[in-house]
């Protein structure tokens, strides 16, 4: 008798056409604000600029997408970034199922911080959930 093992695709991001970095983190206390300093030192080494008001806005809202993928109770997470055109894209995925997107509240947290655009989203097949944010630099 053989027994066959499942292989589900994972959610993952695909990035094109422009810088990109990304990063896996546990699930720990610490991730959220690794993964803002992440975000923040890499956006200076692609000579960014920020004042300290927009840096904030940007260390509070990858720690806002951040806690929430962690909510999903997943061992990790991945935190992706890229800019273009002086706008960067930060996406935060949990690779677990956990509690739907935070949806709405989420959102709300997130844009008060100054976003182009913001989004959750839950991959059907997978059931990992992506939260991302598009911010001017």
């Amino acid at each position: 008798m053989s027994s066959a093992v499942r292989v589900r695709p994972r959610l993952s991001a695909r990035i094109a056409n422009r810088r990109a970095a990304n990063w896996t983190l546990e699930n720990a206390p610490w991730a959220p604000a690794k993964a803002a300093r992440h975000v923040t030192v890499k956006l200076g080494e692609w000579g960014y600029l920020l004042t300290t008001a927009r840096n904030d806005d940007i260390t509070a809202m990858t720690e806002l997408l951040a806690r929430a993928a962690l909510k999903d109770g997943g061992r990790r997470i991945s935190l992706h970034l890229a800019d273009q055109d002086h706008q960067a894209l930060i996406l935060l995925l949990s690779h677990q199922h956990g509690q739907a997107p935070d949806g709405e509240d989420l959102l709300r947290q997130v844009t008060a911080l100054g976003v182009v655009s913001c989004g959750t989203d839950t991959d059907q097949t997978d059931g990992g959930c992506r939260r991302w944010a598009v911010t001017d630099l």
